[in-house]
């Protein structure tokens, strides 16, 4: 991204010649005639340098320095004049001025002076990206699993950090949605920058606007002073915005504004504002769905799967929530200072052959739970909801079982259904139910199913062909 620069001077005729100047070299840049109107520009946006004229009526290049100090203590800003004495370059070095050049210059020597503050400016974000990486703060480790799909999952979203596209990660709640997006901001450019997210789903529509793009005060009751939005906060850096598909019509147009232009207009003002920000959309909605029945725009939809992640549910990747259970177990038996607690065989395979709708955030309260009621160092069946015990694996049993049956019979039947569909298939269908080919070999014999299959040998020769 090209470097942003703002010229405060009184005279127009030197804002033009420093625009054109800066701009044949690549820059951004913006030019103002006052201190105030510079000020003004400088708490709406963000600039890499601000090079302001020492001596100007009304406002000084030091009056500047000290009021940007106020709300703006990391800009970089170059004061230039005229009337060069040492004085006068003491004073402006000691209010925070990082340069300081006298006029008339050579258009060489100020060109050099600015990329020397660019240069310095680059590397100190540089220095502060690599810092974040090394500490490792919401880095890809945070979402846990060894599963081939996370594996890859984790592959595709460190190539796309790199970029600044947007990203729109799809998945159900609860499967860690935000995980990903924290670790895509954190292995980017922008990771210097603020991270900020917001759930759409969570606030009605009138406080969600005012939430994302800002209110000037007296546009609605309330509003007694002007607010900065969301995406203004983010300015530099990432906006994650949760359950996007529950966002209205007018949001959408507005949204679709920040896509295609850069802007946003806060609520009560016709003024555009311009903001520098990377969005990571995220839902658990089938947008293609909410396009065709007119809920969602086609065009805002486009816009935001430039870059589509997929997050699978936890019941396509149970080879994952052994460890989970082992990381939640550690978790919350540190955070409520009790020794390390076990997990049961007979727990481990229950919460092995649940479903999990709630996905991993479910499996961690679920922990949470049992965790905080255990009165012993091992957790087991009996610690867990009942819910695990009758969800789901019901469908499954035969109509010749008792109208109540047990746990057992339960499990049975599901097992025989699977080993069924898959022909016998053992390693298919440990799999399919979640567990060890070891542990099935144990209900197969303990069930006496060992000879269940479709017509194929019980040896599972050829098994996925």
């Amino acid at each position: 991204m090209p470097a942003k620069i703002l010229v405060i001077d009184d005279e127009d005729s030197m804002c033009n010649f420093m625009e054109i100047m800066l701009a044949k070299d690549g820059y951004r840049v913006d030019t103002v005639t006052s201190g105030s109107d510079g000020i003004v520009l400088l708490k709406e946006k963000n600039y890499d340098l601000v090079i302001a004229d020492l001596n100007m009526p009304e406002m000084t290049g030091i009056d500047v320095l000290k009021e940007v100090r106020s709300f703006k203590e990391d800009q970089d800003l170059i004061v230039m004049t005229a009337y060069a004495s040492v004085d006068t370059a003491i004073e402006a070095m000691k209010h925070g001025a990082v340069d300081y050049i006298t006029q008339p210059f050579k258009v060489d020597e100020i060109k050099l002076v600015i990329e020397k503050c660019i240069s310095r400016k680059r590397l100190v974000k540089e220095n502060d990206t690599l810092k974040k990486q090394l500490q490792g703060d919401s880095s890809f480790d945070n979402f846990l699993g060894t599963s081939e799909v996370v594996v890859k999952l984790k592959k595709v979203a460190r190539r796309i950090a790199a970029s600044d596209s947007t990203v729109l990660v799809r998945g159900e709640s609860g499967t860690g949605k935000d995980l990903i997006a924290k670790a895509i901001h954190h292995h980017s450019p922008r990771c210097g920058g603020p991270f900020v997210s917001i759930n759409c789903a969570a606030l009605p529509e009138n406080l969600l606007e005012s939430e994302l793009f800002g209110h000037r005060k007296g546009s609605f009751t309330g509003a007694i002073r002007d607010k900065d939005g969301l995406f203004k906060v983010a300015d530099g850096g990432t906006f994650f915005l949760d359950e996007v598909g529950n966002t209205s019509t007018a949001i959408q147009v507005k949204l679709l504004r920040v896509l295609e232009e850069k802007k946003i207009i806060p609520v009560g003002d016709t003024k555009p504002i311009d903001v520098d920000v990377r969005l990571i959309a995220a839902t658990n909605s089938d947008l293609e769905a909410e396009v065709k029945s007119g809920r969602f725009r086609a065009d805002l939809f486009y816009r935001l799967n430039v870059i589509p992640v997929f997050i699978p549910p936890l019941r396509e990747r149970k080879e994952d929530i052994g460890l989970l259970t082992k990381y939640f177990i550690e978790k919350y038996c540190h955070k409520v200072k009790l020794p390390p607690k076990d997990l049961s065989p007979q727990a481990m395979d229950l919460l092995m052959s649940y479903h999990w709708p709630g996905n991993v955030r479910e499996l961690e309260n679920t922990i949470e739970r049992a965790v905080l009621l255990n009165r012993s160092d091992t957790l087991d069946v009996a610690d867990f909801p009942e819910r695990l015990t009758t969800a789901e694996k019901v469908t499954a049993v035969n109509e010749s079982e008792p109208a109540n049956p047990t746990l057992e019979s339960i499990e049975k039947a599901y097992i025989h259904y699977v080993m069924s569909r898959t022909g016998g298939k053992k390693s298919k269908a440990a799999k399919i139910l979640g567990i060890d080919p070891s542990t099935l070999y144990r209900k197969l014999e303990r069930y006496n199913l060992k000879d269940v299959s479709d017509g194929r040998s019980d040896t599972d020769s050829g098994d996925d062909g």
